[in-house]
């Protein structure tokens, strides 16, 4: 598991973003706390990776600030 820091939005600090991947099973998990919110993706899904996250960032975050926050979690998330 890795544990990475993200500016949310402007109205919070730096955040904890938790990444897990299981090599075996072949699937990464997100979770922000600060959002009570988390996703799973499996690697058959990895090139739709932006726009899964976007869709589902967007139930938890203003529209503003999905697009940037979805495209540093797909870079983590493929550094993996």
């Amino acid at each position: 598991m890795k544990i990475r820091k993200a500016t949310i939005d402007e109205q919070s600090l730096q955040q904890n973003v938790y990444i897990y991947e299981n090599k075996k099973e072949q699937y990464i998990v997100v979770a922000i706390p600060y959002l009570e919110w988390s996703i799973y993706v499996s690697y058959d899904d990895f090139a739709h990776i932006e726009s899964r996250l976007q869709q589902s960032l967007t139930k938890v975050l203003e529209e503003e600030h999905v697009s940037p926050l979805a495209m540093k979690l797909a870079q983590w998330m493929r550094e993996m």
